[in-house]
């Protein structure tokens, strides 16, 4: 176990790192940063979920002049999603040095993003597409940047970006430090290292080998709206003593903590907007079993420490296998047995055997909970409870009434009232959450980690210039066009999509 003091930071990030959570560095973290701290060029060769953001921010950070305002990093990203993410991350990663971090991606209004670098951002995490429309408006200027990171290489090789890549690499200074995190190390990926890339060091991390021999694992195919009474009904047959339920955004885990309380289940929520306090205040309160269920974001229960979560329950099916590892590893510690289910739709079973091929364990389908079930769970919780009670055998005080009132009533008859009393009924409030979509597969091709379509080959529309303008700069010279494709494309998965709500 290596942890973040051994690794020669400074105060001020080992403060922001220890609020954020992270107890222990994980292997790619642990083996990049010395490096990295040094200014040697890097590829880091690791899945999703493994910490390869901290593995890069926190020694880009270390090197940000914070008093200079100008842009010393850039960080590329394959998704607008991601580049979010990352930025966030960062945000946090270098709030007590004073770090300023933008994310500039297409989508987003572009005269924002222009008055945003005005303010004199340190890093910047953008798509490659919106980069390059900032490059080519000059609101965008990159002489000062030290550091690059090339984040999902891979992911931005599939996706067409390789020449823009290519072209912000040439408009960066030559002597800077350079570091590239990708999955697999395909041939163009080995070639844009050879050309842009000195005295690289390759550092690789193997995919988690997640046997999991102590964790029972399962999913339910049930249908979106059928997802909460699924897991209410999975709630009352099994009364876990802590469970965490993971959600796949920040609205997610907010509306599902609220219809938690509303059906009498006592839950928090934290994700990444959640103030430091807010989210310390909630962590405090589900270790002391104050809480019976906390519902997090993959990135808000990175690095947590929690003893005693007997059950995981994926409302939401992650986007990648290694978060799936990460999420069912927080059960199933110190040698007790933990318990894991994934609810899925219809359009995620591709997801799931995705996962199992990766973690090398079949899950265990399991029927809808029904109702019927629901109710005898909590009648088997009734009966445990009265049971304890007699073995605790401080009921001497109670005999006499018990006496007295089975002279005027039969001994069956009074059990089974004490048994209603005890026995919570399932409850039907009625509850509504936003749909989420379900997570993309495009069969042939490798799984799309962050369920965005697919940026197009060159020589059609990508999708950061279409929201920025339309067309390329050489469309706009040409005036040719290449977009009618991608416009049947998309409107043909809008189909789709209506279809599957």
């Amino acid at each position: 176990m290596t942890t973040f003091s051994e690794l020669g930071l400074s105060p001020e990030l080992l403060k922001s790192i220890n609020n954020m959570g992270f107890e222990e560095a994980t292997p790619i973290q642990r083996d990049t940063i010395p490096t990295a701290l040094k200014g040697t060029d890097l590829i880091g060769q690791a899945q999703t979920g493994t910490g390869k953001t901290a593995a890069f921010g926190i020694p880009l950070i270390e090197k940000i002049d914070v008093k200079a305002r100008k842009i010393q990093g850039i960080v590329l990203a394959p998704t607008r999603e991601l580049a979010v993410q990352v930025g966030e991350e960062l945000n946090k990663i270098g709030q007590y040095k004073g770090i300023k971090t933008l994310p500039i991606y297409g989508g987003q209004s572009i005269v924002r993003q222009i008055k945003a670098l005005k303010n004199g951002p340190h890093i910047i995490v953008g798509t490659p597409g919106r980069v390059i429309d900032h490059i080519n408006r000059k609101t965008l200027k990159l002489e000062d940047v030290h550091t690059v990171v090339l984040d999902e290489a891979d992911e931005m090789l599939n996706m067409g970006f390789i020449e823009d890549i290519e072209t912000i690499l040439e408009n960066v200074p030559t002597e800077r430090h350079t570091m590239l995190f990708s999955a697999t190390m395909p041939k163009q990926i080995q070639k844009l290292a050879e050309r842009f890339m000195k005295d690289v060091l390759i550092i690789r991390v193997k995919a988690s080998e997640m046997t999991v021999k102590s964790i029972e694992q399962e999913y339910v195919e049930v249908k979106e709206k059928q997802k909460f009474d699924a897991l209410t009904r999975l709630l009352d047959i099994q009364s876990p003593e802590l469970a965490i339920v993971f959600g796949r955004t920040k609205r997610r885990v907010d509306e599902l903590s609220e219809a938690l309380n509303k059906r009498g289940y006592s839950a928090e929520g934290i994700h990444g907007d959640l103030p430091q306090s807010k989210r310390d205040m909630v962590l405090r309160a589900f270790k002391n079993n104050t809480i019976e269920v906390l519902v997090a974001t993959d990135v808000a229960a990175r690095g947590l420490d929690i003893s005693g979560v007997s059950h995981v329950y994926n409302f939401d099916i992650p986007q990648d296998p290694e978060s799936y590892v990460h999420r069912i590893g927080r059960t199933g510690r110190a040698g007790k047995t933990g318990y894991a289910v994934t609810f899925i739709t219809p359009r995620e079973i591709d997801h799931l055997y995705t996962i199992e091929k990766i973690t090398k364990r079949k899950m265990v389908k399991r029927p809808v909970p029904s109702m019927n079930e629901a109710m005898e769970g909590q009648q088997r919780m009734a009966v445990e409870k009265l049971l304890n009670v007699i073995e605790d055998g401080d009921i001497g005080g109670y005999k006499q009434t018990a006496v007295e009132m089975l002279e005027e009533h039969d001994s069956v008859s009074l059990v089974s009232a004490a048994l209603k009393l005890l026995t919570k009924e399932p409850d039907t409030t009625p509850i509504e959450l936003t749909f989420e979509p379900p997570l993309a597969v495009k069969k042939g091709r490798r799984d799309n980690r962050y369920g965005d379509r697919r940026r197009p080959q060159r020589g059609n529309d990508s999708r950061d210039k279409r929201r920025s303008g339309g067309r390329n700069d050489k469309q706009r010279h040409q005036g040719g066009g290449g977009s009618r494709d991608m416009s049947y494309r998309a409107s043909k998965r809008m189909r789709e999509d209506k279809k599957a709500r």
